[in-house]
């Protein structure tokens, strides 16, 4: 069966948006919108696997919904909504998580890391998670999803529940005279350079809300003054800019400003290398300082200019979740039929 080429991805709203969640993220979610269907969603159900403050969680998801579309997703051409708004999310989850295997869920490395050594105190969704987040993508059959490192395990999962559903109820599908293949084979959209951004103070950590030094991140909020000084104070080697790209092997802050300076211009880390190799940090960080405020400063702008406004946020979340609802509905109005609801 060919499938409308639909993107779907989902971002959790856990405040404090910085570089890693736009540069990781975000950012390349906006030239897809020429080429797929795109359905970007604030993934609320999924934020409160752990605890979270309610208050906290309806400023957070209008913060990363401003964000998108700050951004430059435009919300007439894209879908954008927060999921709790579309109950059909879950409905399928508890489909799935029917479908899935336990021993899939307990291989999950993000539960693992996630519950160290806690793992009989947290919650049930913790643990289940990607079964839903296979339900968010295969609600719309998505057939392509952004993804990073971290997220490629959680993919290949919705894939096997995919696969296992399209097999488990194949007479069923057939006895309807829907496709064999029910649900898509959803395919990987491997990111560019820099995907994932390590801490302006640490290379070896990921840039996270989490670390308790400000300095180790720019958020999306930040103004181009410290934007500015956050990068010209990042950590650093003695070592001027090697002339080759291997040179930057075992050099973990040199090779995250030299990415992050990629993918803010959407250049190789070998391009960037030829134009600065040789060249110390008093030449290279003023030109990634100048380079990140001209990219981010325009967008934390926006970003203020609609949180300030949070009606209008709502307003095309609505509209989002409406269209979004209507793609889910035509999805589980067949599911309830495969699996043998009465309705």
């Amino acid at each position: 069966m060919a499938f409308t080429p639909r993107v779907f991805s989902g971002i959790q709203p856990s405040g404090d948006l910085h570089l890693g969640n736009y540069l990781g993220a975000i950012r390349r979610f906006v030239p897809l919108q020429a080429t797929h269907e795109t359905i970007y969603c604030v993934v609320d159900m999924h934020a409160i696997t752990v605890w979270q403050e309610p208050e906290q969680l309806r400023r957070s998801t209008r913060e990363l919904a401003a964000a998108y579309v700050a951004a430059g997703i435009d919300p007439k051409k894209s879908i954008i909504f927060n999921q709790s708004r579309v109950h059909q999310h879950a409905e399928l989850a508890w489909v799935f998580n029917c479908v899935a295997r336990m021993g899939w869920m307990a291989r999950m490395t993000q539960f693992k890391d996630k519950a160290g050594k806690n793992s009989e105190n947290v919650s049930l969704g913790l643990f289940a998670y990607p079964s839903l987040m296979a339900a968010d993508i295969l609600l719309y059959k998505a057939t392509h999803v952004p993804v990073g490192d971290d997220q490629k395990q959680h993919l290949e999962l919705t894939r096997d529940i995919a696969q296992k559903f399209n097999n488990d109820y194949a007479a069923s599908i057939a006895a309807e005279g829907l496709p064999a293949e029910f649900f898509p084979i959803t395919e990987p959209l491997i990111a560019g350079p820099a995907t994932r951004i390590m801490s302006l103070r640490d290379g070896t950590k990921k840039m996270s809300k989490s670390d308790p030094s400000d300095q180790s991140r720019i958020s999306l909020l930040d103004d181009a003054d410290t934007i500015s000084k956050k990068i010209k104070r990042a950590t650093t080697d003695p070592e001027p800019l090697p002339s080759e790209l291997k040179g930057l092997e075992g050099r973990a802050e040199a090779d995250n400003l030299v990415g992050i300076y990629a993918a803010l211009s959407d250049l190789s880390k070998e391009q960037v290398i030829a134009e600065f190799g040789g060249k110390g940090w008093g030449v290279f960080k003023p030109a990634l300082a100048d380079l990140a405020v001209t990219v981010l400063a325009p967008i934390a702008g926006e970003m203020q200019r609609l949180v300030a406004d949070p009606a209008s946020i709502d307003a095309f979340m609505a509209d989002g979740a409406e269209r979004a609802s209507a793609i889910a509905e035509a999805t589980m109005k067949d599911v309830r039929q495969i699996v043998g609801f009465i309705r």
